[in-house]
């Protein structure tokens, strides 16, 4: 791509676990990147070896407070992602996903850019159908300890259709199902990680509940593929897409899963299970198909064993 015709893109949550992947694939497209991140919870040693390029530059900034330069482009994927982090402080989340997604729509508007919205599973909540269709309301606690997430989710997703029916505004609204990979953040809860760190270390592996719910677990650059596929759709394709791996594993198999990859003598015990906690969880990916010819392609025992490789490389 000639320096000419680059895309300028911004990639709000930038310096996070699955934004870090998203701009090294934007500055292997050949665009300008534009990593914004206020570091609550993403790192600089995600980013690194990014900074090298001329095209990328690092802004630190907090997305709930208005921003403004020049883009053809916009992701926003800017908000604590796990239940630790964005339980941390429930006010704060909630305005990173209103305000934050506020003010990524009226940059788009000011230029006329595309813009993304990384919207989650979690607007499904404790599903009542299975597996989850984008056509599903969902079953949302609106007042529980997830809902500062779950529902600050569904209302950037409100906020992105009312943008589009009233000015035209260019969107894309993907809903991520659970990812993994490297540059996840070893004390960021979610389960994956959870469950490599305690083996690797030869902890007791802790499964809340009897370990019989389920989820389905797609690795990143399969997830940052489907980003990209979707952005590069045509206008009339908005989303909500349903971006994740259909492949469902129970807790107590994966953590089986880990313990033998990892070699571990690490034994599994069992925890009370946390409020408003998902029985089932897994994406019905037929529309991704369907509209932009997207399906998942990395295995979860391959995912684990170059997931396991990133964190043996920490510890």
């Amino acid at each position: 791509m000639s320096s000419c015709n680059k895309k300028t893109v911004l990639v709000t949550g930038g310096a996070g676990f699955v934004g870090s992947h998203l701009c090294k694939s934007l500055l292997e497209r050949g665009n300008r990147v534009i990593c914004l991140d206020n570091f609550y919870t993403g790192r600089m040693r995600n980013i690194e070896p990014l900074t090298k390029s001329s095209d990328f530059s690092v802004i630190t900034h907090d997305v709930t407070i208005p921003y403004s330069f020049y883009v053809d482009e916009i992701y926003n994927l800017a908000c604590p992602a796990s239940p630790p982090h964005y339980q941390r402080d429930p006010i704060a989340t909630y305005k990173t996903s209103v305000f934050g997604a506020l003010n990524a729509l009226d940059l788009a508007d000011k230029w006329h850019a595309k813009v993304f919205q990384a919207s989650t599973s979690e607007v499904y909540g404790d599903a009542q159908v299975h597996p989850q269709p984008e056509s599903y309301w969902g079953n949302v606690n609106p007042h529980g300890i997830r809902s500062c997430y779950d529902e600050g989710k569904r209302g950037a997703e409100t906020l992105f259709f009312d943008y589009h029916r009233e000015h035209g505004t260019r969107i894309k609204v993907v809903r991520i199902f659970n990812t993994y990979g490297p540059h996840m953040n070893p004390e960021d809860g979610r389960v994956v990680s959870n469950f490599i760190i305690q083996a690797l270390k030869g902890d007791d592996i802790t499964v809340y509940g009897d370990g019989n719910q389920t989820r389905s677990f797609c690795y990143v650059s399969d997830l940052v593929r489907g980003f990209l596929a979707l952005m590069d759709s045509g206008d009339d394709i908005t989303g909500p897409v349903n971006i994740g791996n259909p492949g469902e594993f129970t807790m107590l198999e994966l953590a089986e899963k880990v313990i033998s990859l990892t070699g571990s003598k690490s034994k599994i015990v069992h925890m009370p299970l946390p409020g408003d906690d998902p029985k089932q969880r897994r994406p019905d990916i037929s529309l991704a198909g369907k509209l932009f010819g997207w399906k998942p392609e990395v295995p979860l025992d391959e995912g684990l064993k170059l997931t396991i490789e990133y964190f043996e490389s920490l510890i």
